[in-house]
């Protein structure tokens, strides 16, 4: 065996470790102590300048702002903060949001006629895009549709909910059924920011946060994360939909969803099988699911003195 040849070696790896836990002590930052401050950090934040176009800015938030009318309290922290954080998720969150101004051109303009003739702010129609992204989706709490309704309210509202039917899937009946709560909620709380904290919250959920804390404004209230955020979501949107370029979104106008024409059929007798009854029709079962997803069985029964309206499609070549 060559010792000097081992010595050597064995003399070389020990001289590394000390030079590694020499410089290990030098570290500023060591990582059981590393405090990240803007002094630390800075010299990493390069100025960008107006030729550059970086995959994402902070973005600059709106000078003032309002919801239904009411004027949102941006000289406070943090509330702008809170402002801040949606309008930043929701405008780097691409797709999600390009999809919700595609839906949004064919379903908004409906509900804005509905809100309207109830006596609703308009800025309420913001509040299906955070419920359910217009579309039909289920909650884990089963709160069904464009406006998420739980079954109990829904019911409350007007609306019917059994085997073979459930309103809650039908958009124009749903925002129906929100209007009846949304004025409940307005003669309660007096406030439309409130009111719209409350579809969240709850309207006996909301007014014991306002007792218990004493106070009778939304943005006042410390309240569970999803309340908390709830209304700034909604500005976010508003704030988006209305200002699309300003926040990086250039959506042709082709692209956008369009309303679809429909004929309507008024049904007054039992469709054992609507199967037969949508190719009676000339259209396909999808298709009369996809215009009236309220049908929730493959049979409607119209019972005595019950009448329903059945969407059709005008061009029913489509989907084929």
């Amino acid at each position: 065996m060559n010792y000097g040849s081992l010595f050597i070696s064995t003399a070389a790896v020990l001289l590394l470790v000390l030079y590694i836990i020499y410089n290990e002590g030098k570290n500023p930052y060591p990582v059981s102590d590393y405090s990240v401050t803007v002094a630390n950090v800075e010299h990493l934040m390069p100025e960008v300048t107006p030729d550059q176009k970086p995959n994402a800015r902070s973005l600059e938030l709106p000078k003032s702002m309002s919801f239904a009318g009411e004027e949102v309290p941006l000289s406070v922290s943090h509330v702008r903060e809170r402002l801040d954080r949606e309008l930043h998720i929701n405008t780097y969150w691409h797709n999600n949001t390009i999809f919700l101004m595609k839906r949004g051109n064919r379903w908004l303009p409906q509900m804005e006629k509905i809100l309207k003739k109830n006596g609703i702010p308009d800025d309420f129609k913001y509040l299906t895009t955070i419920e359910s992204g217009l579309v039909n989706a289920v909650s884990p709490a089963k709160a069904v549709g464009f406006w998420q309704l739980l079954k109990s309210s829904a019911k409350e509202n007007g609306l019917e909910i059994n085997k073979e039917v459930d309103e809650r899937y039908n958009p124009i009946k749903a925002t129906e059924a929100a209007c009846s709560y949304l004025k409940r909620a307005h003669r309660k709380f007096g406030n439309w920011t409130n009111v719209a904290a409350s579809y969240n919250r709850g309207m006996a959920g909301l007014q014991k946060a306002m007792n218990n804390q004493q106070e009778d404004s939304y943005y006042d209230l410390l309240l569970n994360s999803e309340t908390s955020r709830y209304v700034f979501r909604i500005l976010a949107i508003k704030e988006i939909f209305e200002n699309p370029e300003k926040y990086g979104f250039a959506i042709d106008r082709e692209h956008l969803y369009k309303e679809e024409p429909l004929r309507y059929l008024t049904i007054e007798k039992t469709i054992p099988d609507l199967i037969s009854f949508a190719k009676a029709q000339g259209i396909s079962y999808r298709l009369l699911k996809r215009h009236n997803p309220w049908l929730r069985a493959n049979k409607l029964t119209v019972r005595k003195g019950r009448t329903y309206r059945i969407a059709l499609p005008v061009d029913t070549g489509e989907g084929k």
